[in-house]
C-alpha cells in the first residue's frame, strides 16, 4: 500500500533560510511560484529574457532573473519546462550553477529516469509532482484546500531529500490534500502509458471511432458528436466523483447493461496484448528515444503533420459549431 503524508507529517522549516528557483512560469510553475512564495517561501523564477510570461510574474509579485541567476541564487531549483527541453536547458545554464547540498527537483521523472540529465553526486535530486493542472493547484490553494501529490526520492545526497520533498510539497498546497511517496521510475513509466493507453491516445481514438461509424451508417455528424464526444464528460465527471459504480448507479439500466455486455467486445485480448507492448516500449527506453528525436528534427517526422490532420477531421468541424451553442463552456 501506498504510503500517504499530510502536513502534520510536513516541515516547511526545512525551507527557512533557502531560496527557491522554479525554472518555467507556465501551467505548473506559476502555481507551484505563487504558492510557495504565499507560504513564506522565499521564490525567484527563472526566464528567459524575452519570456512572455516575465511581465506576469513580476505583477504576480515575484522577483524574476535569468535562468542562470535563478539557478545560482537558488537552493532549491524545480524545473518546469516541457520534457523536451528541460535537458538542454539543465545542461547548459543550470547545472553549472549546482552546489554541493543543492536541491534538484521535477515535477515528472522523465529527463532523470531515461538519463537525458546526469545529475552530479553531491546533490539531491527529488519529485514533487501534483496530480491536477496548475490552474487547479493554484484555485485549490487559495480556497485553503490542495491538490494530491506525488513526492520521490531519485538522489539523496544530504540525507534530508524526503524532508524537501515533503516541505516543498506541502508549500504548494498538496499537504491539504495528501501527498504520495512513489518512485522515479513509477511515476514516470505509469504516467507516460496513462496518457498514450488510456487518457489521451486510448480515449480520442476511442471517441473517434464512434464518431467515423455512425457518420459512415448515415447518422448526422451532430447526433454522433453529441453520443460519441460531449457526453463523455458526463461519464468522467460521474467516475471522478465516485468511481465507476457511481457512474453505473447515475446512469439509466439501459445504459448499464449496455456497459455489461459490449465493453469486452472493444477492449479485447489484443486490445490488452498492445497495450502489454507500449508498456514495454516504454520501459524499454523506445518510446523516450523516438519522442526526443521528433523534437530534435523541429517536430518535422511526424508530430506537426499528424496535429494538422487530426484538426481537420470532420469531428472538430462539428464540435466547434456545437460549442457554440453551449453558453455554459468557459470560452
Amino acid at each position: 500500500m501506498i504510503k500517504k503524508y499530510y502536513d502534520a507529517d510536513c516541515n516547511l522549516g526545512m525551507l527557512d533560510g533557502k531560496t527557491v528557483a522554479v525554472i518555467g512560469f507556465g501551467s505548473q510553475g506559476h502555481a507551484h511560484a505563487q504558492n510557495l512564495h504565499e507560504s513564506g517561501v522565499d521564490v525567484v523564477v527563472g526566464l528567459r529574457k524575452d519570456s512572455s510570461s516575465w511581465a506576469k510574474a513580476e505583477e504576480a509579485g515575484l522577483k524574476v532573473m535569468e535562468v542562470e541567476d535563478a539557478a545560482e541564487a537558488g537552493d532549491l531549483v524545480m524545473m518546469l519546462v516541457p520534457d523536451e527541453l528541460a535537458a538542454d536547458i539543465y545542461n547548459k545554464q543550470v547545472a553549472k550553477h549546482m552546489k554541493a547540498g543543492d536541491v534538484l527537483m521535477f515535477a515528472h521523472g522523465f529527463n532523470i529516469h531515461f538519463k537525458a540529465i546526469t545529475p552530479q553526486s553531491d546533490i539531491d535530486v527529488i519529485m514533487v509532482a501534483p496530480k491536477g493542472p496548475g490552474h487547479t493547484v493554484r484555485s485549490q490553494y487559495l480556497e485553503g484546500k490542495g491538490v494530491p501529490s506525488l513526492i520521490a526520492v531519485y538522489q539523496d545526497a544530504t540525507g534530508h531529500a524526503k524532508d524537501y520533498a515533503l516541505a516543498y510539497a506541502s508549500g504548494i498546497g498538496a499537504g491539504r490534500a495528501g501527498i504520495l511517496e512513489t518512485t522515479f521510475r513509477e511515476e514516470t513509466e505509469t504516467d507516460l502509458f496513462g496518457e498514450q493507453c488510456v487518457l489521451c491516445g486510448g480515449v480520442t481514438e476511442l471517441m473517434k471511432a464512434g464518431f467515423d461509424t455512425l457518420v459512415e451508417a448515415g447518422y448526422e455528424p451532430e447526433m454522433a458528436y453529441f453520443e460519441c464526444i460531449h457526453e463523455m464528460k458526463l461519464i468522467v465527471d460521474l467516475i471522478n466523483s465516485g468511481g465507476f459504480a457511481m457512474m453505473r448507479y447515475s446512469i439509466s439500466n439501459t445504459a448499464e447493461y449496455g456497459d455489461y455486455r459490449t465493453g469486452k467486445r472493444l477492449i479485447t485480448e489484443e486490445t490488452r496484448k498492445e497495450m502489454k507492448k507500449v508498456l514495454s516500449e516504454i520501459q524499454d527506453g523506445t518510446f523516450a528515444s523516438e519522442f526526443m528525436q521528433e523534437f530534435s528534427s523541429g517536430r518535422k517526422i511526424k508530430f506537426l503533420a499528424t496535429r494538422r490532420v487530426e484538426s481537420e477531421h470532420l469531428l472538430e468541424k462539428v464540435g466547434k459549431e456545437l460549442r457554440k451553442m453551449m453558453s455554459w463552456l468557459k470560452k
